[in-house]
């Protein structure tokens, strides 16, 4: 492999016609040589050491060491063990799994394989969002490819591991995308989120120990195999080990998706690879990890793209998926259609995200109908941290709090122009 690709392991096979690459497209490449690895050279407990040593982070949000997640399941009993890979991808402004499944299925495959050999799981699942055709289709050949070849079903590579993959399309829900609640639907259950403790951890899919990782984090686990820990560390810049997916979308010059080092800063993103805004448009600001992240302004495009960074600043890495606000959009009109997205997809399990999300949008459409209060401005303060973190059953409200709470925040005198101001309401977005 080339030294270009090598700094690039996540995107190495993804071609500009779109075209996916096929069992013997991925193995010229180095395919399932990590597979390879780890189940003729490393124990489990070996391969989960590796894969904590290369400092791999949860790449779906919430930035939990993949390795650490591992090793905190029970191995000692003869007891069903399940891995899950996260393909139900809603978020706002996000696409990145989208491509690797539909451009490079076998990659999430590999990796899902060495997961499920490394907490020896003999069952894991693709929970595919039900909208992601293309990806199913291409999941679904590639499945029957590997299969073919040995790298699936039983005594993989001639040893005593056997694994099999099941791939399940949700119904087209956000909810389904909280590891709770996607575990009550792989039961035919309601997509609710569940109590924890105890934690899938140790009681999860049919109450057995169970690992849900996302695409984006599955797919980096076959390359830590295959060429090490050490160079794996050396592909980030900053605190943060490995490459990311990093994607820009609004009135940017050219909006897409990229694999660069962890802790790049985001202004090299944004300009370098965005190519900056329009002509015309200015930055007034952006989520830098998603829909359900807090705004960040142009004051902040220094601020490099790493968890640690990112939080220092006020906001999430997240899914590291940049939404740009520009001088021409209205952030609380913004807002409004944010929160209208969390509001049809909350469960509602709970009182705090049933409730108060349909509340915030209420108050939300007064203000921008002109019949808003400054009054209202305070609800919607407090409404940020009643349905804030340790107040619901998942993150869903906390996080569709982010962008309000920063939006109130940073923006404030746009609400405060709606209540005063009756000529902002002849304005467009």
């Amino acid at each position: 492999m080339g030294e270009g690709k090598m700094d690039k392991p996540l995107t190495k096979n993804i071609r500009p016609d779109r075209a996916f690459a096929t069992l013997a497209d991925y193995e010229s490449t180095g395919g399932y040589q990590g597979l390879r690895t780890a189940i003729t050279q490393l124990q489990p407990k070996e391969v989960q050491q590796w894969v904590k040593d290369a400092g791999l982070r949860g790449r779906g949000g919430a930035g939990f060491g993949t390795g650490l997640k591992w090793s905190m399941v029970p191995m000692e009993t003869p007891q069903t063990r399940y891995m899950i890979a996260n393909a139900d991808e809603m978020e706002p402004g996000t696409f990145k799994d989208r491509m690797l499944m539909e451009q490079d299925p076998h990659q999430l495959i590999e990796g899902l394989i060495i997961a499920a050999y490394a907490i020896q799981a003999p069952i894991a699942y693709i929970f595919l969002r039900g909208e992601y055709h293309v990806a199913r289709q291409r999941l679904e050949h590639a499945l029957l490819e590997a299969r073919f070849k040995g790298y699936l079903g039983e005594h993989i590579l001639n040893s005593d591991f056997n694994v099999n993959i099941i791939l399940h399309t949700g119904a087209g829900r956000y909810i389904c995308g909280e590891e709770t609640a996607m575990l009550n639907a792989l039961e035919g259950k309601r997509a609710t989120p569940r109590a924890k403790p105890p934690f899938p951890l140790v009681s999860g899919l049919w109450g057995k120990p169970t690992v849900v990782n996302n695409v984006e984090t599955l797919c980096n686990v076959p390359h830590i195999l295959h060429y090490g820990v050490t160079w794996y560390q050396g592909l980030g810049r900053g605190a943060d080990k490995g490459s990311k997916l990093f994607g820009v979308s609004g009135r940017v010059n050219y909006p897409g998706l990229w694999e660069l080092p962890l802790g790049i800063p985001i202004r090299e993103i944004f300009e370098n690879y965005a190519g900056g805004m329009r002509d015309g448009y200015k930055l007034r600001g952006f989520l830098p990890g998603g829909a359900s992240t807090d705004f960040l302004l142009p004051e902040h495009l220094d601020v490099i793209m790493d968890y640690e960074a990112v939080a220092k600043a006020g906001s999430r890495l997240g899914t590291g998926m940049l939404i740009v606000l520009d001088d021409r959009t209205c952030p609380v009109k913004m807002v409004l259609n944010l929160e209208q997205f969390f509001a049809q997809e909350s469960c509602g399990w709970c009182t705090p995200c049933r409730d108060g999300l349909p509340w915030t949008i209420t108050l939300l459409k007064d203000i921008i109908a002109g019949k808003g209060r400054r009054e209202d401005l305070d609800t919607l303060s407090g409404l940020t941290r009643m349905l804030g973190p340790g107040n619901t059953f998942c993150a869903l409200a906390p996080g569709a709090m982010e962008p309000l709470q920063s939006a109130l925040k940073y923006f404030r005198d746009d609400f405060e122009r709606y209540i005063v101001d009756k000529s902002v309401l002849k304005e467009s977005v």
